[in-house]
């Protein structure tokens, strides 16, 4: 990586950490104890033998932070990628539906839609990516006669083994951010300002973090505690009752 483009990144990176940590805090202060019970199955957590309130709570609490934190940092690194291949070969936002980025290398022009992981959707979401990526690619045609247009469906992380998909590529890990840079490091580098300033911004989020442990324990043992030990045909009434 030029030592220009790495400022650049190191900069953008410095700049915009800060709205993901951000919306961690935010999510745990609009957070209600009821919307989480409603949304985790008592069933598997019976099955699991759980029998405090604060093992209960800190489970379910940690699996909701655990999807919603994947969904805020995705979106991170997607604008991120874009960012990075705005400098490199002048891509943007796209604005046709479905796609995220479109550039053009060489004689092509590639419409790119961005993941987090590889295994990031069902039969139908896919289905879904495909069908945007032929209606784009059907506009882009008429207004671009000529030009090669390749669909991508990148992936901030992983691996992908044959890239073919038939109707696009994917490209995981390495192979995508080198091939929205031109970097076959790039997938390295960018680890070191993502770390920059972590460990005080998990300082915080953790007293937070604790903070609403020790609340939903308190409102957990008093709603559906009774002498001590968990009522579950309580729980599951509030979970799953007409």
């Amino acid at each position: 990586m030029n030592k220009s483009l790495r400022s650049d990144i190191f900069t953008y990176v410095e700049s915009n950490i800060g709205s993901f940590h951000a919306s961690r805090l935010n999510s745990l202060a609009n957070l209600a104890l009821k919307d989480i019970l409603l949304r985790k199955n008592p069933y598997l957590f019976k099955a699991k033998n759980i029998l405090t309130a604060q093992d209960l709570v800190k489970t379910i609490l940690d699996a909701h932070l655990s999807s919603q934190e994947e969904t805020l940092f995705g979106s991170f690194l997607e604008e991120l990628a874009i960012f990075i291949n705005g400098k490199v070969y002048g891509g943007q936002k796209s604005s046709a539906e479905g796609i995220d980025l479109e550039f053009v290398k060489g004689e092509t022009r590639f419409i790119v839609n961005i993941k987090s992981g590889p295994n990031w959707g069902n039969s139908s979401q896919i289905k879904k990516m495909v069908d945007n990526f032929k209606q784009a690619k059907r506009i882009l045609q008429t207004n671009t006669r000529g030009m090669k247009i390749v669909a991508i469906n990148g992936c901030c992380y992983g691996k992908m083994g044959n890239p073919d998909q038939g109707d696009y590529l994917k490209y995981c890990g390495q192979q995508f951010w080198e091939f929205i840079s031109g970097d076959a490091n790039l997938y390295v580098d960018i680890i070191e300002p993502l770390g920059r300033h972590a460990k005080e911004k998990n300082e915080e989020f953790t007293v937070s973090y604790s903070k609403i442990i020790n609340k939903f324990t308190l409102e957990f043992g008093k709603d559906y505690c009774v002498d001590g030990v968990i009522d579950w045909q309580k729980l599951l009434k509030f979970n799953s009752g007409k």
